[in-house]
């Protein structure tokens, strides 16, 4: 089974002034952490909402300093179950993003390529295979008679 798992970050950034600015280097500096041993981990801007569901900036700034909510999405492939995925993920991210918080939002299972592929070639595919495992099958029946009459 193959899961893309969408991490939340709580990333920390100094000498800001404005949201999209803490934004910027929390992305750029999130980047430079994960490059070139993850560069495959998509960056974006987090949300945040407030207790009574109002929309927030993803940057909270107090004296110049910020707490950057950013979410790192990455696929994980041939896992076991979901919380397999996302144990892998937050262990890979974790270990190259130090003392910077994570948690894992959401799990999604992805589909098998065999599975999307609705157009008549997949068919033509599985018939010939099905096809040529029957013609196996016929050849596995003449030679078990005559390995029966070896043993008896």
């Amino acid at each position: 089974m193959d899961c893309r798992v969408v991490v939340e970050a709580a990333v920390p950034v100094y000498d800001v002034s404005t949201p999209d600015e803490a934004v910027r280097i929390a992305i750029s500096k999130t980047g430079e952490m994960l490059n070139p041993d993850l560069n495959y981990v998509e960056i974006s801007m987090g949300t945040r909402t407030s207790p009574s569901g109002e929309e927030l900036e993803p940057a909270f700034i107090v004296a110049d300093e910020a707490l950057v909510a950013l979410e790192l999405e990455m696929d994980v492939f041939n896992v076991e179950r979901e919380e397999h995925a996302s144990r892998i993920a937050r262990k890979e991210i974790g270990q190259r993003l130090r003392n910077i918080p994570l948690d894992v939002l959401t799990v999604e299972v992805l589909e098998d390529d065999e599975e999307e592929d609705g157009d008549d070639e997949g068919d033509e595919d599985r018939e010939t295979t099905e096809n040529a495992s029957d013609d196996a099958t016929d050849e596995e029946d003449d030679v078990l008679p005559e390995f029966d009459d070896l043993l008896e």
